[in-house]
């Protein structure tokens, strides 16, 4: 089996660990809790012909008394950036994380627009960012709450890795 780091970036409380979570145990937890350092969780993907060990390195969130950890980026297969459609600046430090990440990783890169159950604060073309999909391999409106999307990106992302 082969096994593939999935690293899961992103601002302080945009739904990093609730996606996770979400995908490896299928529950979703009110409680807020801050992640400190990593926490590395396992799960198989089968996909027709083959299976994936994603190895999900859920990195503690980005602020101010925390900036980007670029060690936490070697050897990722991929990486995901996570943003609080609820939090415009969670979009913003999101995208500056990644211009980070593209530095020291040239693996695909996901933005997983997180809490897609909630009223957006910001939308694509507020912000002139409507280009955004130059800028990921592949995005989705996800929902760590209700499920929302949450399986079909783990996938599709595991149908990425396979063809690279």
């Amino acid at each position: 089996m082969i096994q593939k780091k999935i690293c899961l970036l992103g601002a302080s409380s945009v739904g990093k660990t609730s996606l996770v979570k979400q995908f490896v145990e299928g529950i979703f937890n009110e409680k807020y809790l801050t992640t400190i350092g990593v926490k590395i969780d396992k799960k198989v993907v089968t996909l027709e012909n083959n299976s994936l060990q994603f190895m999900l390195w859920d990195i503690e969130g980005n602020d101010r008394y925390n900036a980007f950890q670029e060690r936490y980026l070697r050897g990722a297969s991929a990486y995901i950036i996570v943003a609080d459609q609820t939090r415009t600046t969670s979009l913003i430090e999101g995208l500056e994380i990644h211009s980070l990440a593209r530095k020291v990783a040239k693996c695909p890169a996901i933005l997983a627009i997180n809490k897609s159950d909630l009223q957006p604060s910001w939308h694509w073309e507020d912000k002139g960012l409507e280009d955004y999909n130059d800028l990921f391999d592949l995005h989705f409106y996800t929902s760590a709450k209700t499920g929302a999307n949450v399986d079909n990106m783990f996938f599709e992302l595991a149908k990425l890795l396979q063809e690279s």
